[in-house]
């Protein structure tokens, strides 16, 4: 008798140590903005491919690679944006286009992950441009986590892509001679906090 005491103790710790391994907490990653990129396509007349990036973003990640969730916050200063020529990026960033001055944000909050193991392959959330959010999956390639040897702390990340209609957040300027579906590519690092 003297004995299920203890064995109830020992029952519990051991329980409840399978317990809190099992439910490993969430880790936050905040984005490295020098090996992160926001880049897009879009064909111009149907020939050339006009790109540009946009040179100021933050934001955060927070994977639980255990319970296979996430939540990715990004926000995009569209004032810095650049393709590389100056009178292109002051048309980019008018009412035309991106209305840099009304809307100085854009924003993706994505809270839907699909892993494959360890990996993240899709992120499904809501980009908010010029006022307006839309439904965007991002389709994951090259995703891996790695301990950086000069920071000395985990860095995750990937290449990250999809493509939006303009149309649907409104700017509508030059089409269809300059197409409505707009490619994105997201080149992302973050690093664990």
């Amino acid at each position: 008798m003297k004995r299920t005491p203890i064995l109830s103790v020992l029952s519990a710790t051991v329980l409840a140590a399978v317990f809190g391994a099992a439910q490993a907490a969430p880790v936050t990653y905040t984005i490295d903005p020098t090996h992160t990129f926001v880049t897009f396509e879009a064909k111009h007349f149907g020939t050339s491919t006009n790109r540009g990036r946009f040179d100021k973003k933050s934001g955060s990640v927070t994977l639980d690679k255990e319970a296979k969730t996430g939540k990715a916050d990004i926000t995009i200063e569209m004032g810095s944006i650049n393709s590389g020529t100056t009178a292109f990026d002051g048309h980019l960033k008018g009412k035309d286009f991106f209305n840099a001055e009304a809307h100085p944000k854009a924003t993706f909050v994505g809270d839907q992950f699909k892993f494959d193991g360890d990996k993240v392959t899709e992120v499904a959330g809501k980009l908010t441009l010029l006022g307006k959010t839309q439904p965007v999956t991002l389709k994951a390639s090259n995703f891996n986590c790695y301990q950086n040897p000069m920071l000395k702390r985990e860095v995750c990340g990937g290449d990250f892509e999809t493509t939006v209609k303009r149309s649907e957040y409104g700017m509508t300027y030059g089409l269809p001679g300059i197409p409505d579906d707009i490619k994105l590519v997201i080149q992302v690092e973050a690093v664990k906090q």
